[in-house]
């Protein structure tokens, strides 16, 4: 594979995997998020008009620094083997992308791209922190389910 086929697997395995919801599941997921969360108020209709126009931008970004760090840590065949299809192997990738955006790096780095696109302005400072805490529990649901699959696939 070239660093060009490399890098489009890559990307194609975790934006597939984050952008899968549709519009109800994201409804519900904001929901249920909200009701553990105690959020109070109208903040998950504020969150569910924000976040739709921001995320694929945001992911895009997210998913490209991953594959940068990844390719400038991992030797190139290495990552190879990760890319042949299999779902063992794409699963992985989620994976690996779960755990690069639970680095302390990126947890700075999201609460930034959440500022800078305007999630905490108008006095609701708030908002960009429920955001972030939506994102962060939906990509834990996602390596779970993630992880529940591949054992599944398994068994």
């Amino acid at each position: 594979m070239t660093p060009k086929q490399i890098r489009e697997h890559i990307f194609a395995v975790i934006i597939n995997k984050v952008e899968e919801q549709d519009e109800n599941k994201r409804q519900e997921a904001l929901a249920e998020f909200m009701s553990v969360t105690g959020t109070a108020g109208n903040a998950s209709e504020q969150v569910a008009g924000l976040i739709p126009p921001l995320m694929h931008e945001l992911y895009v970004k997210w998913i490209t620094m991953f594959i940068d760090r990844l390719l400038e840590t991992v030797p190139a065949q290495n990552i190879e083997l990760l890319c042949d299809g299999n779902a063992d192997n794409n699963a992985a990738l989620v994976l690996a992308y779960i755990m690069f955006l639970e680095s302390a790096r990126m947890e700075k780095q999201i609460d930034e791209d959440l500022k800078e696109h305007g999630m905490n302005v108008s006095g609701q400072d708030d908002l960009g922190d429920v955001a972030a805490n939506y994102i962060r529990t939906q990509m834990a649901k996602i390596a779970q389910e993630t992880n529940e699959d591949k054992i599944k696939g398994n068994a």
